[in-house]
């Protein structure tokens, strides 16, 4: 079993940064990519940013440009450095995890972390 711990969400001002962090634990498995979606009241979740485990990265068009994705595989760790926040973003932010385990495909969620722009 994998498990996610998010950590880095909280309240900015319009225009200010947040870093998001999560990083996997668990069984032994192999991590074909990891990323971040969120999910905004009445909206349903969407995808942020993604990033495999060759460092291919994957932007909503929304964030390009602000949110930067990067990893570091030694800690099985994801980051999103968000810059230029909107009230826009504001939302419930998912860390999520596909990977491979015993030649079988998974994906695992985090528990996810508020992120509230004001403006």
């Amino acid at each position: 079993q994998v498990q996610l711990v998010e950590s880095g969400g909280g309240l900015v001002q319009a225009g200010g940064s947040l870093r998001l962090s999560c990083a996997a634990s668990g069984s032994i498995f192999s991590i074909n990519a990891m990323g971040w979606y969120r999910q905004a009241p009445g909206k349903q979740r969407e995808l942020v940013a993604a990033i495999t485990n060759g460092g291919s990265t994957n932007y909503a068009d929304s964030v390009k440009g602000r949110f930067t994705i990067s990893r570091d595989n030694a800690k099985n760790t994801v980051y999103l450095q968000m810059n230029s926040l909107k009230p826009e973003d504001t939302a419930v932010y998912y860390c999520n995890l596909r990977g491979t385990v015993v030649k079988v495909d998974f994906t695992s969620w985090g528990q996810g972390t508020q992120v509230t722009v004001n403006s």
